[in-house]
């Protein structure tokens, strides 16, 4: 296993990241992520990348604040390395972001094929709040990518709203 070396906040008008892009495809089919029936490009929102020693990525989490309405959306996360922190500390890192950004809440969607996804948001202080039903069906049409079936053969169908409440 690697040793991660540095987190940091990126802002996508850093420069090429091709790397950024790679890992955005592999986990989610293409660089755009659908929430709530809108589509975001990941690559053109502020980040926080996990990198190793020798600068690999091995995480990112991809977030928008709204200073309107004083909250934070999680848009993706991934961690190359499982089991070892990077997702939690990436979380930290985004929690803390939000505080300074005096955001009250932050939220996330994620599928209902996801029970691991849902483990990792409740156990750091996450609650589901809403449950959409059937809005992968919007979401396909948007991004036809999306997978009818997804983890553990889970037909696709709804998506799961969790969210934080910042102090």
């Amino acid at each position: 296993m690697k040793q991660i070396c540095e987190f940091a906040k990126e802002m996508p008008d850093e420069g090429d990241a091709p790397d950024i892009d790679i890992l955005l495809v592999s986990h989610w089919g293409s660089t755009k992520v659908v929430s709530r029936g809108k589509v975001i490009d990941a690559t053109q929102i502020p980040r926080i990348v996990a990198r190793d020693s020798h600068g690999k990525l091995v995480g990112l989490l991809t977030y928008r604040i709204d200073l309107e309405n004083h909250d934070c959306e999680l848009v993706s996360i991934n961690s190359e390395i499982e089991g070892n922190g990077i997702g939690t500390k990436l979380i930290n890192l985004l929690e803390a972001e939000a505080k300074a950004e005096r955001c009250k809440r932050i939220w996330l969607i994620t599928t209902n094929d996801n029970p691991e996804a849902a483990a990792f948001y409740v156990k750091r202080g996450y609650r589901l709040t809403k449950v959409h039903r059937n809005a992968l069906k919007k979401s396909r049409e948007l991004k036809p990518q999306i997978p009818q079936v997804g983890k553990h053969g889970i037909p696709l169908l709804d998506e799961w709203e969790f969210e934080k409440q910042i102090k």
